[in-house]
């Protein structure tokens, strides 16, 4: 299966929670979720028996459409997470943090993770000095991620820095330069969604 291509905010209604997909709109009273809190469809508003396969299901689903990860690359995910010392679960989020279009959303130069993506995907970003164009590029302790010369005048750019979001502790943002240092590994306690990450566990370990 490719891509979901359809309303975002009717990925947020299933998951009963926002996923923060629509830049903006998820802090504004447009947000979809706000107007209806209820899962989308004709049988949305009722009520439904979830297994427990049910509850673990919708859990992944939700790290996958937060993150905005396919299923084979969540799996590749999990499988390094599984390979990795300490806990799993921790692993993975440890993992899906880590990805280049996240560290440049939660660092404010982006308005949402699509479009994080589409930022480095198109060359604005370097790290370390060197041109990185993958989005699931995988950051480490230590590493430099700034707007390349020729994009930092754009209005775009500009626009996101007046934002002012609040970025997490574990990296250090110098907005006025458009550069963002990793100082540290995120931990379980940074995540600002509440997911549930031994269920994914207890799913894929069936």
């Amino acid at each position: 299966m490719g891509r979901y291509t359809g309303p975002v905010c009717k990925l947020c209604r299933r998951e009963g929670i926002k996923l923060y997909l629509k830049g903006d709109r998820c802090y504004s009273d447009k947000c979809g979720i706000n107007r209806r809190s209820y899962a989308p469809g004709q049988h949305g508003q009722g009520r439904r028996k979830v297994s427990g396969y049910g509850i673990q299901l919708r859990e992944k689903q939700k790290a996958k459409r937060y993150y905005g990860v396919m299923e084979s690359q969540f799996r590749k995910y999990f499988e390094m997470a599984e390979r990795m010392k300490g806990a799993t679960g921790e692993n993975l989020i440890r993992i899906l943090e880590t990805r280049m279009d996240n560290v440049v959303f939660r660092a404010g130069l982006a308005s949402s993770r699509k479009e994080a993506r589409q930022l480095v995907k198109h060359g604005h970003f370097k790290v370390n000095g060197i041109g990185v164009n993958i989005p699931s590029y995988l950051v480490k302790v230590g590493d430099v991620i700034e707007v390349v010369e020729n994009s930092k005048g754009s209005e775009k750019f500009k626009e996101l820095v007046n934002d002012q979001r609040v970025a997490p502790d574990w990296l250090e943002v110098d907005l006025d330069n458009m550069k963002v240092r990793v100082v540290a590994l995120p931990k379980r306690e940074h995540l600002d969604i509440p997911l549930e990450e031994h269920l994914i566990v207890e799913l894929y370990s069936r």
